[in-house]
């Protein structure tokens, strides 16, 4: 019975020293920088950088992933999630403060944003000057007349998503860049609708995955015509602090003209 006991403390320790494991990827900072091209990109704009976090929930960005950011993004995009339930806002407006050392803040809605009274979010969110994108768009415009549109749509599995409004804000921009929490958007999307990039998170690439097999897809970026798809891992955990095999990541894209549409290679540092 001795060499149970002894199988027993060993499954004991290893089940500690995976927990730990899973604990330690959750808290990672990781930077994935790629350039991506497009080719109605309009040149008046030169490069365009956007610096993407969405599902923070629990976390508080780290002060070191600021420090290696900063000064390299034009405008920086919430993706949603940046509280649940039990998040006092106190926290909510620390993130905040660090994300607007970096540039312009822009937010669309998650679903667990609306755990809680989204109304004092929604409060917050304006109190520091961060532009909600809720079923809405906004126009960016170079010296030399283009225009650059960043639309952005409520949640879709609270579904106050409302990508007919967002479009019927946009005029005749050039180039459009579409901020949807939840990537099942681009069921919505038809080539009339003439977006070059989608930007998504929400599904935290499955968070813990066994042998490849996840309740999500890994987050991705990938070509689909001339449109751009972009599903993230995610910054932040869901129910418990633990990422196996998904690990937790941030955005930084620079927008560029090319001869085609393309992806760039990824450069991936973890702080």
């Amino acid at each position: 019975m001795l060499w149970l006991s002894g199988l027993f403390l060993i499954i004991i320790l290893l089940s500690f020293a995976m927990i730990f494991y899973m604990w330690r990827t959750a808290m990672q900072d990781r930077v994935i920088s790629q350039d991506l091209y497009f080719k109605d990109f309009p040149e008046g704009f030169g490069d365009v950088r956007i610096f993407f976090i969405s599902d923070l929930h629990r976390r508080i960005v780290a002060d070191k992933l600021i420090e290696e950011t900063r000064d390299k993004a034009d405008l920086v995009i919430i993706g949603g999630d940046i509280r649940e339930s039990g998040v006092p806002l106190e926290r909510v407006e620390k993130n905040i403060l660090k994300l607007k050392e970096l540039g312009p803040l822009y937010f669309v809605w998650g679903n667990n944003d609306y755990e809680g009274d989204f109304h004092e979010l929604d409060a917050t969110l304006l109190k520091h000057g961060v532009k909600i994108l809720d079923n809405t768009a906004v126009s960016f415009e170079s010296q030399n007349g283009s225009k650059i549109a960043l639309l952005g749509i409520d949640d879709i599995s609270e579904e106050r998503d409302r990508l007919d409004l967002a479009l019927s804000d946009c005029r005749n921009e050039d180039f459009r860049i579409l901020v949807s929490h939840n990537p099942l958007v681009k069921k919505q999307l038809t080539p009339e609708h003439h977006i070059s990039l989608v930007l998504s998170g929400h599904t935290h690439g499955g968070q813990i995955r066994i042998f490849g097999f996840g309740p999500y897809q890994i987050g991705s970026i990938k070509k689909e015509g001339d449109c751009i798809y972009m599903t993230s891992n995610g910054y932040g955990t869901s129910a418990v602090p633990l990422r196996l095999e998904a690990k937790p990541e941030t955005h930084l894209f620079t927008l560029k003209r090319g001869t085609d549409t393309e992806i760039g290679e990824a450069v991936e540092k973890t702080y």
